[in-house]
């Protein structure tokens, strides 16, 4: 009895045993089934924005050289073959380029893929024809080349297909190669496991896998990497369980998006369509097989098969794939001699531009983030079209970095850092933008980051507003020394360049040659809260102090600051926020956001106009006169030097008729460079839009606009063919045509003990 007894109450405890475990696996397996239905069903993957530069447009008589399209058609990821075969391929002949576009899914629609035959002459497009009977086209826009992305925390990038879009000899290959019984098992190949399980224990470590495709699937979405055998088990269940809640092409096509075939850099490479992309310049559709085959073996080790780290393992593995193409029927004899013939070479280095641009990427990431989480742009596959040229910002970089290294070893010392910024001038889009020497380090962002003392660039602000208040080009300024009580700092005695005073000068000779003197006393009778507000009218919102300095500087601010400031000035008193992206889109390629154009007129067109004439007279007779010997010399540049204190930062703000460039030099450490705004940051300017495409500037003249000889000596006005210089003038302020005009009684001029001035001198308005 008492052994009967023990006995059930054994059968009874392992019968609860096994009920509770029944329970708990049920209850782990429905777990597991809610989480991967959750995971599977909603965000698979987490996809980064995408972002573009602007598209390139081509037409008979754009001045644009073959070399300079080549190398924008390999940034945007093109190949170049004998012949032209496929949409993002082309080919070279003497002084033709012929080509196959991409298709293009823009916010106003799709540009599909054509082909193109362009000739060129003279650094200009000759002749553009479509198609192979060579039809006369007007215009052709490129797809615009991918620059760069917002990857998630893990740097993971993919492109994704459909099951439709996945080639046929991709799929059967696979299969061939990873798994065979892919549509006949129900996750896991239990003959596979065998034989995996016996190789590692014989080995007594894990040597082999006899993973199917759906547990390669289970384990790259929802496991680590982890080789033990409970992961293996936990595997193989979540495996089966994904079979069962989806069908096989559901499955199929996940793994062909999720697969890692490679490293480029930190950026994980994931997915057959990006691979083909990164590895061939191809789209999947248009490999060959041997690249087909180059692919899939990578699967069994992305760094061991590289192409192009291990051009012979991979060559070894592709040719046991291609192998077993042909003994399952997957391609013919003749094909497969032909692909196994082909060299692995083959395979280039790709040089296109992947988060190539990381100074702009930068300033597109800070644009969005008003209207875009952080997690928006690293998961939702944001398609984000932006206003970058190539071309522009390929010789930004090259001209910043060599004219930094001349001057080093001119100066004789190292460490020397710049930064850049090319904008349309009338429409404020960023073109080109470089955040140091080095265009490709990601770190501190000179033009976006870097708050320093923007030196006499802050005087066409303060002329700007004695202007607003009725003074006129030919008023006349004192430049003799000023002495100012300071308070909490004491006397403040401001100095020329030059260390001389200039006299009685001319309103826009005074800025030419950006006299500081004449600039604090015309500063000071205008009065620092107008200037303050004009230059906050031009763009700048942050707080200004108003001490006496900032009228020659004494105020930080960044490159990208100063662009925006001089783009009023550029466009005609017209505001307009700078901005470095056109268009947002979603991954389905519905539009999202559209960054038009928005305008505000800030300063009469009159006002402007007769700033812009005295900011000319910066390079046509003041302290920019070195661009009078460079090939700029006709593009009637308006523009303005500037240096702060000890010659710690050396700047240059000039526009065209097209464009507005913003130059600074300096040091990180903020000692001295020892260069000028006109030794230092002018020569980089001259350097870059010498090889810029670019109009004269021809300010329209507005209404109300008088023109009218000025003698420099006197002070008078003459008439129109009397010599002197011609300046324009608002209607009704032109200077009475006798000498020596009478200065108003309110700038009587006073002396102290040391004999200069404390207060501001008079002067005609």
């Amino acid at each position: 009895m008492k052994r009967s007894a023990k006995r059930k109450r054994v059968v009874a405890l392992t019968a609860v045993v096994f009920i509770f475990f029944v329970i708990f696996a049920g209850y782990t397996v429905f777990r597991l089934s809610e989480e991967i239905r959750q995971r599977f069903d909603g965000k698979r993957w987490s996809l980064p924005a995408i972002v573009y530069a602007r598209p390139l447009e081509l037409y008979p008589g754009l001045r644009l050289s073959l070399e300079m399209l080549e190398e924008e058609l390999q940034l945007s990821g093109y190949r170049r073959e004998k012949k032209e075969k496929g949409a993002g391929s082309y080919a070279r002949n003497g002084s033709t380029l012929r080509l196959v576009t991409r298709d293009f899914q823009y916010p106003s629609g799709p540009e599909p893929s054509r082909q193109l035959t362009i000739t060129f002459a003279a650094e200009h497009i000759a002749t553009l024809t479509s198609g192979e009977g060579g039809k006369p086209v007007s215009l052709a826009r490129l797809d615009p080349a991918r620059i760069g992305s917002f990857h998630p925390t893990v740097h993971e990038d993919r492109l994704i297909l459909t099951r439709e879009e996945i080639p046929r000899l991709l799929v059967e290959t696979l299969l061939a190669i990873e798994d065979r019984d892919f549509y006949s098992h129900h996750g896991i190949a239990p003959l596979g496991i065998a034989r995996a399980l016996f190789a590692n224990i014989r080995a007594g470590k894990t040597v082999q896998g006899g993973s199917t495709l759906t547990q390669q699937l289970v384990k790259n979405l929802f496991l680590n990497r982890e080789r033990t055998l409970w992961r293996k088990a936990q595997e193989a269940v979540m495996a089966v369980i994904l079979e069962y809640h989806y069908g096989k092409d559901e499955i199929l096509t996940a793994y062909m998006n999720e697969v890692f075939l490679g490293q480029d850099d930190n950026r994980a490479v994931h997915g057959f369509a990006l691979a083909s992309q990164f590895y061939f310049r191809r789209q999947l559709q248009d490999l060959r097989p041997d690249q087909i085959a180059v692919l899939v073996g990578m699967v069994k080790g992305p760094s061991a098969y590289d192409p192009r780290r291990n051009p012979e393992k991979c060559l070894e593995r592709r040719n046991v794939v291609l192998e077993n193409m042909a003994t399952h029927g997957i391609l013919t004899k003749a094909a497969y001699t032909e692909a196994a013939a082909r060299p692995i070479a083959e395979v280039a280095v790709q040089k296109n531009g992947f988060n190539r641009f990381p100074a702009f990427l930068e300033l597109i990431k800070q644009q969005l983030a008003g209207e875009y989480r952080e997690e928006d742009l690293r998961t939702n596959g944001l398609r984000i079209l932006t206003t970058l040229d190539p071309q522009l910002q390929y010789q930004v970089e090259k001209n910043l970095q060599e004219t930094i290294a001349a001057l080093e070893n001119k100066q004789g010392y190292q460490d020397l850092e710049g930064a850049v910024i090319i904008t349309g001038r009338e429409n404020g889009e960023v073109l080109a933008l470089a955040g140091g020497k080095n265009p490709l380090s990601p770190g501190f962002n000179r033009a976006l980051q870097a708050r320093r003392p923007i030196g006499s660039l802050v005087k066409p602000a303060v002329y700007l507003a004695a202007l607003k208040k009725g003074y006129t080009l030919a008023s006349p300024l004192e430049d003799r020394a000023v002495s100012l009580n300071i308070e909490g700092s004491g006397k403040w005695r401001p100095e020329n360049y030059d260390h001389k005073e200039h006299g009685r000068v001319p309103l826009f000779t005074a800025l030419a040659n950006s006299f500081n003197l004449a600039t604090v006393h015309l500063g000071m009778d205008v009065g620092l809260d107008n200037v303050r507000a004009a230059i906050r009218d031009l763009g700048y919102g942050e707080a200004i102090e108003p001490y006496p300095s900032l009228l020659l500087g004494a105020v930080n601010m960044s490159p990208f600051a100063v662009s925006q400031m001089y783009q009023t000035i550029a466009a005609g008193g017209f505001y307009t926020a700078l901005r470095a992206i056109s268009s947002v889109m979603a991954a389905d390629h519905t539009p999202l956001t559209r960054y038009g154009l928005a305008v505000e007129q800030r300063f009469s067109p009159e006002v402007i106009y007769l700033l812009t004439h005295a900011m000319q007279r910066v390079v046509s007779e003041g302290t920019a006169t070195a661009l009078l010997s460079s090939p700029l010399k006709g593009l009637a540049v308006a523009g303005k030097t500037g240096t702060s204190d000890n010659f710690r930062d050396s700047w240059f703000a000039g526009f065209t008729g097209d464009h507005l460039a913003v130059v600074w030099l300096g040091r990180d450490d903020n000692t001295s460079i020892n260069l000028s705004g006109s030794a230092g940051a002018l020569k980089v300017w001259e350097k870059i839009m010498r090889e810029v495409v670019s109009s004269p500037l021809k300010p329209v003249e507005p209404e109300g606009i008088s023109w009218m000889t000025f003698d420099r000596a006197t002070f008078a006005g003459g008439s129109n063919g009397s010599a002197g210089t011609r300046l324009p003038f608002i209607a009704g302020s032109q200077p009475l045509a006798s000498a020596s005009p009478v200065l108003p009684s309110k700038g009587k001029t006073k002396k102290d003990a040391a004999g200069v001035f404390e207060t501001i001198s008079g002067w005609f308005k």
